[in-house]
């Protein structure tokens, strides 16, 4: 790992133990009144926070005071090694600040259910960095759980089968509903478009009228690079029919057909994913879910190739900056 001199000269320092529940996630409490820059905070505790992140896989840090999207992103810059532009994002995110980017765009009154970010690609953060700019009125929890946990907890029978499969995206482009072509591959042209996907084992398909579908295909368990343990590593149960709002998914469906869905996930082999095993995933997740509500300033640093996250619902004003960090290219599926 590397590590980065601090802005204001002082060597790497420690940091004292986090606090850790069997409910909660790691919660680093900092003393007395937050640093006066955040940013030269994170470059004198980097090491000490990455190593707690390996430890505990996701720490918060309460009380660093970050107040804008800015700070956000000079903290990224300190505390990874390299910081990372979305591409197929599942949800519209607005761009905050250089490589700072606003959290999904997402129905308040709907959870958005345990998933790996971005687990469906070839290339994937293995760091995310939530800042906490504005706690909603109640609700908005950034849960977390470990993948090593949820593998061990699910039905082995379900777990071989994806093992052995795989698991597959399928997603619809269209100019109504979801994410834009160009937002999500970062190119507007057919031609680029295609480029990109081949590029990355990608399928496409365009339809009449110029929709566009895809399909990719992602191994359902990974093998964590720094330590080798297997976790259940996916958007299976996020991104599939069964956990859209029935409200929703039946006017989708009326209005794009059963294969027109924004996003919808199957097994490696094309099977569709019954509901009742949607279900039993999202009941394994929210068993071993660690909870921590939001508080203005706060910072989460989350191993995303370690710990799952969710969103839960919320009323109020929230408003989370995201910084995606440390590509990793990941192994061809099975």
């Amino acid at each position: 790992m590397a590590v980065h001199p601090s802005p204001t000269g002082l060597p790497s320092a420690g940091l004292p133990p986090a606090e850790v529940l069997a409910d909660r996630p790691a919660v680093l409490r900092l003393d007395g009144p937050p640093p006066a820059d955040p940013a030269a905070w994170a470059a004198a505790h980097r090491t000490a926070l990455r190593a707690a992140v390996a430890e505990h896989g996701a720490v918060l840090v309460r009380g660093l005071g970050l107040a804008d999207a800015a700070a956000v992103g000079r903290v990224g810059e300190e505390l990874l090694d390299q910081v990372m532009a979305e591409r197929e994002g599942f949800a519209t995110r607005r761009r905050l600040a250089d490589g700072v980017y606003s959290s999904s765009e997402w129905p308040p009154d709907q959870p958005m259910c345990m998933h790996h970010e971005l687990s469906y690609r070839r290339e994937v953060p293995a760091t995310l960095l939530f800042g906490c700019l504005r706690p909603p009125a109640s609700g908005g929890i950034t849960g977390v759980a470990d993948s090593r946990t949820v593998l061990a907890a699910l039905d082995p029978a379900l777990v071989e089968r994806f093992e052995r499969t795989g698991w597959r995206l399928d997603r619809s482009y269209t100019d109504t509903v979801g994410v834009g072509r160009e937002e999500s591959f970062g190119a507007a042209s057919r031609e680029a478009i295609d480029a990109y996907c081949a590029d990355r084992g990608i399928e496409t398909e365009w339809r009449p009228g110029g929709d566009l579908r895809t399909r990719q295909r992602s191994a359902a368990v990974l093998r964590h690079p720094a330590d080798g343990r297997r976790g259940w590593f996916n958007q299976i149960a996020f991104l599939n029919e069964w956990t859209l709002d029935p409200v929703i998914r039946e006017y989708l469906t009326f209005e794009f057909g059963a294969d027109g869905l924004p996003f919808n996930s199957r097994y490696g082999d094309g099977g569709a994913i019954a509901e009742d095993t949607v279900l039993a995933i999202n009941a394994v997740y929210e068993k071993h879910t660690r909870r921590e509500p939001w508080q203005a300033g706060d910072l989460m640093v989350v191993d995303n190739l370690r710990m799952a996250h969710s969103r839960e619902p919320f009323e109020g004003e929230r408003e989370i900056a995201v910084v995606l960090g440390d590509p990793v290219l990941l192994p061809d599926p099975v």
